[in-house]
């Protein structure tokens, strides 16, 4: 069971070691990127690989692999994940799992506009969003929301690009700046409304990496307090309660992903979790539950090879506080 992770320039480093780890000596972790990566000196072999963006791209990993004998692909990077989902049917004509959703659902995730009404329709509380720049003028001038509010990308990446901002003067400088910003090849898909501005909600920031099997039926959910943040979770400690359940089972209900979904949410000041936006991938919370005795990614190996679910890669103990630096540490 050889398996291969993507872009892992992008990729947090510990991702190798989990996969190592779920592979037991019974398998090779492999990497690829575009450009010459520090994580390739950590995988069992490499390859830099044409862009993502590439023509080529598909037909140098499907090659890779079959000399490799490479089993099951795994991607962390939303764009390059889109890509693979697309292809998802000729990796398989070649023996090849691509263990990630199908592009439809990935495009609802990577797109936060789409993923807001879609939360909306199915019952989960989100924080009041503008897809138009007039409309939460008009509300601020109105007293229907206030200062402060985030902006960002429609089809963010990471973390990146997000902004406070506090002022109507800030208003059109900062939208401008998202406008003009790395992301503009995304906003092809919609020029005029690409920036995605929203209320800023008080209380504590949370997440959830809520697992689901091959056929999309929930298994489990990991859920974490954030107790720092710069850019990606940099500390967090383990948590669990149905109110984080029942959110998580709704959402993989409807949504019918395949393995991990990485969601972001907010735990209110009157005890609600509204849900802020989710990407269909391992994401930089998850190894926070791994720390605390989940292991996903071995879950994961155990259905590439044919084997059932089992509790013992679901659990993890509450209340374990752990932080990442450019390594991965439990306190």
């Amino acid at each position: 069971m050889n398996i291969l992770i993507t872009t892992i320039a992008q990729t947090p480093l510990f991702y190798i070691y989990f996969f190592k780890e779920a592979l037991k000596n019974k398998g090779k972790v492999f990497v690829s990127n575009s450009k010459k990566a520090i994580a390739m000196s950590l995988a069992d072999g490499s390859t830099i690989t044409p862009s993502y963006y590439d023509s080529s791209y598909i037909d140098y990993l499907i090659s890779y692999c079959e000399k490799n004998d490479i089993k099951a692909i795994f991607s962390l990077i939303d764009t390059d994940v889109l890509v693979l989902a697309k292809n998802k049917e000729r990796f398989k004509q070649h023996g090849i799992t691509v263990v990630l959703s199908d592009a439809p659902k990935i495009e609802l995730c990577n797109d936060k506009w789409m993923s807001h009404k879609f939360f909306l329709s199915i019952g989960i509380n989100q924080p009041k969003t503008y897809i138009d720049i007039n409309l939460p003028k008009q509300e601020l001038l109105n007293g229907k929301v206030s200062f402060p509010l985030i902006f960002k990308p429609r089809w963010g990446i990471g973390s990146l690009g997000i902004y406070q901002v506090d002022s109507f003067n800030e208003i059109d400088i900062i939208y401008k700046k998202i406008f003009n910003s790395v992301y503009k090849l995304e906003y092809e898909q919609d020029k005029e409304f690409c920036v995605l501005m929203q209320e800023k909600i008080k209380g504590e920031e949370h997440g959830m990496d809520i697992l689901n099997d091959f056929k999309g039926n929930y298994v489990a959910c990991a859920a974490k307090r954030k107790l720092r943040m710069v850019g990606s979770t940099m500390m967090a400690e383990t948590t669990q309660g149905e109110n984080f359940e029942d959110v998580a089972k709704t959402i993989s209900l409807n949504l019918k992903h395949i393995g991990d979904l990485d969601v972001d949410c907010f735990l209110d000041e009157t005890g609600e979790i509204i849900v802020l936006e989710m990407n269909c991938r391992f994401g930089g919370q998850y190894p926070f539950a791994h720390l605390a005795g989940a292991d996903f990614p071995g879950q994961i190996i155990e259905w590439l090879s044919g084997n059932k679910t089992s509790e013992k890669y679901l659990m993890y103990k509450t209340g374990v506080i752990s932080y990442r630096d450019y390594s991965l540490f439990r306190l």
